[in-house]
């Protein structure tokens, strides 16, 4: 693993591969750059791959800040800036698949396609959010109540990842559990249930994403694929029915049966899936 230097603290990252354009794999909550291990490989006999930790993730370092949306947003555009990234693909899962289409928002110029799976493509309302995980995000938003279960019994990486990723092995869960080994290093965990926009709130974070959503409207030059899963989580049948209908350039492509964590779960379909789009929109 490499790292490099961003503002004042550093990021690690993975890279493989080799070609012109990069592509770029960001992870979410509570993952690292370690998600990707078994997808990059499937990508990386034709692309040059790179995939960040997070700042305050995974083996990055961890400064004084709030962990806020923002932050993220920016410690990645000078992770990008460092590394001089541009003509990118950009894959996000999670709450990486947010901040790769607000990076491409932002950069429209350094964009040059964009495949998300399993992530918010929108401000969501409560009566929208997946039945069975309303009162843990409800519990994770109410002060007190989500440092218990985040910080001190690391909720995230104990009980969720093997719930929902049935057969993950023990070692690999160990990778996961080595970047949290303390209720302080668990801050951003905590953080991004938080940051979910919700009927409203965060304003900024749901400002954000309505921001990306014109872009993601706007901009049929840049090919984009949403994969699905069923049952879908953060992107269920309405959630693909509504992409299909606001975003410009889209590609639809099905991975079949699959939890959240897709790519821990079937890694070899996620990544054929992003080598076949690679393929198809070669320059």
């Amino acid at each position: 693993m490499a790292e490099i230097e961003v503002l004042g603290s550093r990021m690690a990252f993975v890279e493989a591969g080799a070609g012109s354009a990069p592509v770029v794999f960001l992870h979410g909550n509570p993952t690292s750059s370690y998600l990707w291990r078994n997808v990059i490989p499937r990508v990386s006999g034709d692309a040059r791959c790179l995939a960040p930790d997070l700042i305050g993730m995974g083996g990055s370092g961890r400064p004084d800040i709030e962990y806020r949306f923002a932050d993220h947003a920016r410690y990645l555009d000078g992770w990008f800036d460092a590394l001089g990234l541009a003509e990118v693909v950009l894959v996000g899962h999670d709450w990486g698949g947010s901040l790769a289409m607000d990076w491409a928002a932002r950069h429209p110029e350094r964009v040059r396609g964009l495949v998300v799976v399993e992530t918010f493509l929108r401000p969501m309302s409560w009566a929208e959010y997946p039945p069975a995980a309303v009162g843990f995000f409800r519990d994770m938003r109410t002060p007190g109540v989500g440092e218990r279960m985040v910080l001190e019994e690391n909720w995230f990486v104990e009980k969720a990842l093997p719930l929902t990723v049935p057969g993950l092995a023990e070692a690999d869960l160990d990778v996961y559990r080595a970047a949290y080994p303390d209720p302080e290093s668990r801050r951003p965990l905590l953080r991004w249930p938080r940051e979910i926009p919700l009927d409203g709130e965060p304003a900024d974070v749901a400002e954000r994403m309505v921001a990306y959503g014109r872009w993601l409207a706007t901009s049929p030059g840049v090919p984009k694929l949403l994969l699905t899963v069923e049952p879908g989580q953060l992107v269920p049948a309405e959630g693909v029915a509504w992409a299909r209908e606001h975003i410009a350039g889209l590609e639809v492509e099905s991975l079949g049966e699959a939890g959240h964590h897709v790519p821990e779960e079937h890694p070899e379909r996620l990544g054929d899936a992003v080598a076949g789009f690679l393929r198809r929109h070669r320059p």
